[in-house]
């Protein structure tokens, strides 16, 4: 049976999640619609994460990506997308997604998102409170 493309990510359990250890994907034949005039866009995405209680599976992923092939999309929002459905799959210590756009009308463009778990980001945060003042 022929696969088909599926907006279903599936997940496995993260076989050591007392590490933090760096999951990287390399997907250089992403495929959508421009919204605008319906001509194909191509990109290469870059996905990295730090997987918590689960890792999403690859197949799954590859189906995935492809069902974007036929739909329109501005680059910021499937990008954006794809990080907020990987995320809400997965729920990621930390994740950085990355979509590196062919050039069209001689402007390229790469779009950054990234997503660290809350009850992460205030273990890395480098950031000081100020004191509190007191007044007089």
């Amino acid at each position: 049976m022929p696969s088909r493309p599926s907006k279903e990510l599936e997940t496995f359990p993260n076989p050591a999640p007392e590490r933090d250890y760096e999951i990287a994907f390399d997907c250089p034949e992403f495929t959508c619609l421009c919204p605008k005039t319906g001509q194909p866009d191509f990109a290469h995405f870059k996905i990295r994460y730090v997987p918590d209680k689960s890792c999403v599976e690859l197949k799954s992923l590859k189906l995935y990506l492809w069902s974007f092939r036929d739909e329109g999309h501005f680059h910021e929002a499937v990008t954006n997308r794809i990080l907020d459905d990987l995320v809400r799959a997965t729920s990621p210590r930390r994740m950085t997604v990355e979509g590196n756009f062919w050039v069209r009308g001689g402007i390229s463009t790469v779009v950054t998102a990234q997503y660290v778990k809350p009850s992460r980001a205030s273990h890395t945060s480098t950031a000081r409170s100020r004191p509190k003042l007191r007044s007089a």
